[in-house]
């Protein structure tokens, strides 16, 4: 027998039927969640709990990360904007107008992250166009966490589903 084949006997290459697929998705959004604006949500806890150096590191890595992040936005928006479309679109098409399957589970994925994308763009925007600081940043920072939380269990809901109908729809066996 061929080990080419029966390493792809062993380990399943669809999509929606590979476990280590799910762990990826699980993880991706678990990370999107925890580190808001680029700093650690447990920092911000700690900070919000005890002020201290911790409020400070917190100010610090956000006005950091607005920085960075409205820098790259205002100097390649539209570049990256007209990029992640093409991409977005190309994949929807081949996905779901062609039927690849690895194109599907790469929009459910993406799609769903370049949301959050532009939820984070707009987060950076308010944060420096009011200077927020103390509580009002943390308060800032754990909506924009539960955006990003509500926009994970959507697309683990809705992919979950896709997943499913499509494995159902999937004839593994070639029969």
């Amino acid at each position: 027998m061929d080990w080419y084949l029966t390493v792809f006997e062993l380990i399943d290459m669809r999509s929606f039927s590979n476990l280590w697929y799910w762990i990826m998705l699980a993880v991706l959004w678990s990370s999107a969640s925890h580190f808001v604006m680029g700093v650690p949500f447990d920092l911000i806890t700690r900070a919000r709990r005890h002020g201290g150096r911790a409020a400070e590191d917190v100010e610090i890595l956000v006005r950091v990360q607005c920085n960075r992040l409205l820098y790259i936005s205002e100097e390649a928006g539209t570049w990256l904007v007209a990029l992640a479309t093409f991409v977005l679109a190309g994949l929807g098409t081949l996905g779901f107008g062609y039927g690849v399957e690895f194109c599907q589970a790469v929009f459910l994925i993406l799609a769903p992250l370049g949301l959050v994308g532009l939820l984070s763009v707009r987060m950076a925007r308010r944060i420096r166009g009011t200077a927020a600081e103390g509580e009002w940043l943390y308060k800032l920072l754990r909506r924009h966490r539960l955006a990003t939380q509500v926009i994970g269990m959507l697309s683990i809901f809705v992919t979950a589903f896709w997943g499913m109908w499509h494995n159902m729809n999937t004839q593994v066996l070639g029969g």
